[in-house]
């Protein structure tokens, strides 16, 4: 047991670890977000602003981008429903938003920082991120991520959920994935 132990910790605290902000100065969040390997996220939003956000999540690519008055202020990598589960595209607004939060769906699972976009159980929250597509159908993004998430987004906070690159009618921002960004 006291092994089993020493693993688990050995365990968190390589997670912790890997699960952090990616540094790379004088590179735009676009530029930051194609490089980022799973765990990562870039976050350039100053905390004490409460001007709206945007939040754009995209499948393929397995990313978050984050704007502000159509500009990118953070980026992250997430995983999102795996196949048979798959997270549902379309727009969204953030509906309930709890700090602590076990589902009643799947085996009272801990989902921290929990924003829920459906009443039907797909959210974004802190969670494993192994590199591809595992949940079942909600959004994890690495804890640091998904705490300062919490503080920028309000009920109502829209998000939009994409299976690649978007731009609206007009050609602009806010773009999901810049040419370079790739399915990981």
């Amino acid at each position: 047991m006291k092994r089993l132990i020493q693993l688990g910790l050995l365990a968190c605290a390589a997670a912790s670890a890997s699960a952090r902000p990616a540094k790379q100065p004088h590179r735009t969040v676009m530029e930051k977000a194609v490089q980022l390997k799973t765990g990562q996220y870039v976050w350039e939003l100053k905390a004490d602003s409460t001007d709206p956000v945007l939040l754009v999540i995209d499948l393929r690519s397995q990313r978050a981008l984050l704007y502000r008055y159509g500009v990118p202020m953070a980026a992250s990598t997430i995983s999102t429903g795996r196949r048979g589960r798959e997270t549902p595209t379309g727009a969204f607004t953030i509906l309930q938003k709890e700090v602590v939060h076990r589902s009643r769906t799947y085996d009272d699972a801990s989902m921290p920082y929990m924003q829920r976009l459906t009443w039907k159980g797909v959210s974004m929250h802190a969670g494993h991120l192994p590199g591809y597509p595992a949940s079942h159908g909600c959004i994890r993004l690495p804890a640091g991520f998904a705490k300062l998430l919490y503080k920028v987004t309000k009920l109502g906070t829209p998000v939009i959920i994409t299976d690649g690159p978007t731009t609206d009618s007009m050609g602009s921002s806010p773009q999901v994935a810049p040419s370079g960004l790739r399915r990981i």
